[in-house]
């Protein structure tokens, strides 16, 4: 029974297309980037910027400490991801081609779901949990006005619960929709880095045809200044939508969200950031 299960899991393990998955994210947002910045004069201009607001913030100790850490945690992870979830969950076979915008649709709204839910319960005072892990999500609120670069300013274990849950929705989805074609991972995770990373873009383009990502980045923004708002979701604004919790900026925050935010943000727990 036993040489069964790991036959079974070893034939189900496939650890050739997982590697060529994380080498193809790296590679296609690479060339991705240097293409579109090179040609689009917006995406050159906002790149300058975030770049020169990140390293005058790196020259803080602190802030290049935790940068650093999350960095080397950050190979960690990813080894840990895709040595031991993606092989299960990955394939080439074959698939008509709107299978593939079927997937990355849903992995990534899924994903957002729980990403909103974990985000407004969890790591904020929102609800009957009481914000467990407002404490860890501080480090991250420390920064009012975000740059690109601050997205991974963060706590290491907001690192490892926020990869966990997009890492698990993939997972979970697989084991009922079948494995993923290496190109829908690719692709989403490509999305679900690049638009994390450009919700804390400072970024002032608000005309055709990058009204919605300038609406993004200011939606972000203002959950940032305010840290007891809304804007909770990652990926599109939709499920603030849905349950009521798009902040504007114009919201009044509450008093007592507001102290607990300023005690975890000068918590010792948080020194180390």
């Amino acid at each position: 029974m036993n040489g069964f299960s790991f036959d079974a899991i070893a034939a189900d393990y496939h650890w050739q297309l997982s590697l060529i998955t994380l080498v193809s994210i790296f590679v296609v947002n690479f060339i991705a980037k240097k293409i579109a910045v090179a040609l689009v004069p917006t995406l050159r201009e906002a790149r300058a910027a975030n770049h020169e607001a990140y390293a005058t913030k790196m020259q803080k100790a602190s802030y290049a400490a935790n940068q650093k850490w999350n960095r080397k945690w950050g190979v960690v992870f990813f080894a840990v991801i895709f040595g031991l979830i993606i092989p299960f969950c990955v394939t080439v076979e074959a698939q008509p081609w709107w299978r593939y915008l079927v997937d990355m649709f849903v992995i990534l709204m899924v994903y957002d779901f729980f990403y909103y839910l974990a985000h407004r319960f969890l790591f904020h005072d929102e609800g009957f949990f009481g914000g467990p892990l407002l404490w860890v999500h501080a480090v991250h609120h420390r920064q009012h006005n975000p740059c690109r670069g601050d997205s991974s300013f963060i706590h290491p274990i907001e690192v490892a619960l926020g990869l966990s849950l997009y890492v698990g929705t993939v997972f979970l989805l697989s084991r009922f929709m079948g494995d993923f074609h290496v190109v829908t991972i690719v692709i989403t995770w490509i999305a679900f880095s690049e638009i994390n990373l450009h919700n804390h873009d400072l970024w002032t383009a608000d005309k055709f045809p990058f009204r919605y990502a300038n609406t993004m980045a200011k939606m972000h923004h203002n959950h940032h200044a305010r840290f007891t708002g809304g804007n909770f979701a990652t990926i599109s604004l939709f499920y603030d939508w849905l349950f009521g919790t798009l902040d504007y900026g114009d919201k009044p925050r509450k008093a007592g969200s507001v102290k607990r935010r300023r005690k975890a943000q000068v918590s010792p727990q948080n020194g180390a950031s």
